[in-house]
């Protein structure tokens, strides 16, 4: 369990360094994405882990990186060139 959370919270936290260093204009805050990703990856391990049962370790690590990269989506702002147009008349 503590090798499965570890894995988690290092995988979210990865994911999270990624989406900061690929798109840093579409998050709103570099330090509240680099807080949810390890969370919601924590999140998702935990819940992914209650609900199948000890056993499951590479189920629980892909439901943590689809959760961290779910909520990380969340966040994501559109793009600055799009924030200026009005909707199609």
């Amino acid at each position: 369990m503590i090798w499965e959370a570890l894995g988690a919270l290092i995988a979210g936290f990865a994911i999270a360094l990624v989406a900061t260093r690929r798109l840093p204009d579409r998050f709103p805050s570099r330090t509240l994405t680099l807080a949810t990703g390890p969370g919601a990856a924590l999140f998702g391990a935990l819940l992914t882990r209650s609900i199948l049962g000890p056993g499951h370790p590479f189920q629980v690590m892909a439901a943590a990186l689809a959760v961290g990269a779910a909520l990380l989506s969340v966040l994501v702002r559109p793009p600055r060139s799009r924030l200026g147009r009005s909707a199609a008349v």
